[in-house]
């Protein structure tokens, strides 16, 4: 029980920091667009990868650090081209109602792309959460569990919690802001995840 509980408090403390994936899933939420989608991928992944890092896969990540680097830029590159799309967004913005909706197969897509093209994703869940969680020994699979129930509670209550801020957020001008900030926090991310 002492594993699963410090699975949770630690794949929490790593999970709740508004990155671009966070930062796409509170969007869909408020906009009510593909939120169990959009929330089931972002679980399943981490869920993925938090098996991956408790198998050794943090080790074999460390050992070729060409694919970090490869990540690394494919996520750049995505989050500029995120962002962008996010500044000529709030050049001519639109309430909810107003506002197109975005496809379900966009939507998809753009959450892979935020989580698996991002390094981050990889260096807490597998490298991070797989070695604090091999540190256990006979009791790894309990902290992974803790670690998965983290992101389980997490994704669902970012993203379907956002859309109780569906109604104020229905003015162009709040959405104007919105996405100005979503678009500087893409920038911000991408040149950390450059200078890494």
């Amino acid at each position: 029980m002492t594993a699963t509980i410090a699975g949770i408090l630690t794949g929490f403390s790593l999970i709740i920091a508004i990155g671009a994936q966070n930062a796409f899933v509170m969007r869909q939420g408020i906009r009510r667009e593909h939120v169990g989608r959009v929330v089931t991928i972002c679980a399943v992944s981490d869920l993925v990868l938090i098996v991956a890092g408790t198998l050794g896969m943090g080790a074999l990540i460390n050992a070729h650090p060409v694919v970090l680097a490869v990540f690394k830029w494919a996520g750049a590159a995505y989050l500029l081209w995120f962002a962008f799309r996010s500044f000529r967004s709030a050049m001519n913005p639109q309430g909810l109602e107003a506002g197109e909706s975005s496809s379900s197969r966009s939507a998809v897509l753009t959450t892979l792309a935020l989580t698996w093209l991002n390094p981050h994703v990889y260096l807490d869940t597998v490298i991070m959460l797989g070695n604090i969680a091999n540190q256990y020994g006979a009791d790894r699979w309990w902290f992974a569990l803790g670690a998965a129930i983290a992101s389980l509670t997490w994704f669902p209550a970012l993203g379907f919690g956002a859309s109780a801020l569906a109604r104020p957020l229905a003015k162009p001008s709040v959405w104007r802001v919105v996405d100005l900030v979503i678009g500087l926090a893409m920038v911000a991310i991408a040149i950390r995840l450059i200078t890494l």
